[in-house]
């Protein structure tokens, strides 16, 4: 017997949760958003899948990641292969460390990878340099290479998970009224919008910041804040260009140089809380700080054009570890996956593949 499944969100989850649901007969899929795909916190991300170099290296943080990680190369030819390829940097992160005593927790790391099959390498400056002429690492101890880690583009992901979702069958809906749930004894049985309504077997809610409008009446309440961050898209000059075609993700301390090609950069991110009256606006100054102290680190980037600098809210769960993974409390249909923080993009592949084996086993589900 088929079974409905109503995925509302179609952010980067979203979007992956539709496609891998979408590869099986026995689930009829279709994905509700009131805007358009990856217009929430997907369309400010920068993509750079910190995996294998996470310092996660254990319960549901480091699953979640090694699962993402071990599915993303597939899922990018299976993309690729329906017509819909993804951009993306396959050259690796680099992570820039400042103290010794980071470099030494890095060799740990890169020895706990190793013994499960991982690649991880640590590089002195001089191997920095080697590899990565075109950085300023002299206030680094060194750092530590993921050549198995890398970047996609979170827009085009998320529209070519879609757009082969849609291909095997998925129902996608956009730019839709508010959603409202019609439920009875603790089941939802339908999603009614003022275009139309859409009976469900199992209801994902996976709206990011959005999934607190749609479940503020259940008796659950679902606590997410956001977290915003900014971010800019760069192009030096071409003469400035660097001429190796090794360009790997650069991290230090949290700011991220996304290599693009054709001269062209990502730089991010702030993270910003929102102030005790609830608001929260893009601090300028935090912006400038973010991109000055990249190009200390990537001096190619001081005489760089901004293309666009832009800003998005990331939901943070409130007092509990993001994501929110699980079924919802009361209700027997009703799944969240939802709260992913700053690693959307990253765990959406691990996120989807759980809530399939859900769907597949419900018994497992943890309500």
């Amino acid at each position: 017997m088929v079974k409905r499944v109503v995925i509302l969100g179609a952010g980067v989850v979203g979007a992956a949760i539709a496609y891998e649901l979408s590869q099986l007969d026995q689930f009829e899929i279709t994905v509700l958003d009131t805007a358009q795909p990856a217009r929430g916190s997907t369309g400010a991300a920068l993509g750079v899948l910190m995996g294998i170099i996470s310092r996660k290296t254990k319960g549901r943080a480091w699953t979640l990641r090694r699962r993402s990680m071990e599915r993303f190369p597939r899922l990018l030819e299976e993309l690729a292969a329906a017509g819909q390829p993804v951009p993306h940097n396959p050259h690796g992160i680099l992570k820039l460390l400042r103290e010794p005593e980071e470099l030494e927790k890095g060799d740990r790391l890169r020895e706990l990878r190793q013994a499960s099959g991982w690649q991880l390498a640590i590089w002195d400056q001089e191997i920095i340099q080697q590899h990565c002429p075109h950085l300023q690492a002299k206030e680094a101890a060194g750092g530590v290479f993921s050549p198995q880690d890398f970047q996609v583009q979170p827009v085009p992901f998320t529209e070519a998970l879609l757009a082969v979702a849609q291909q095997n069958g998925a129902h996608c809906h956009f730019g839709i009224s508010q959603p409202r749930l019609d439920i009875t004894d603790q089941h939802c049985q339908k999603i009614s919008t003022d275009q139309n309504s859409y009976p469900c077997d199992w209801l994902i809610v996976s709206a990011g910041l959005g999934s607190l409008e749609i479940t503020k009446h259940l008796t659950e309440s679902l606590s997410l804040g956001p977290v915003l961050g900014q971010a800019f898209h760069l192009r030096v000059p071409k003469n400035l260009e660097p001429q190796s075609p090794f360009q790997p993700v650069v991290s230090f301390e949290d700011i991220h140089v996304v290599p693009l090609g054709q001269g062209e950069y990502w730089v991010g991110a702030t993270v910003e809380f929102p102030a005790e009256t609830g608001g929260i606006t893009p601090d300028t100054t935090l912006a400038d700080q973010v991109l000055q102290k990249a190009i200390a680190f990537y001096p190619l980037l001081k005489n760089a054009e901004i293309l666009r600098h832009w800003s998005g809210k990331r939901p943070r769960p409130n007092g509990q570890g993001a994501p929110v993974l699980k079924g919802l409390a009361d209700y027997d249909n009703i799944l969240l996956a939802t709260g992913h923080y700053r690693n959307g993009v990253l765990l959406a592949p691990a996120t989807a593949l759980t809530i399939r084996d859900w769907l597949l086993a419900p018994e497992t589900i943890p309500f």
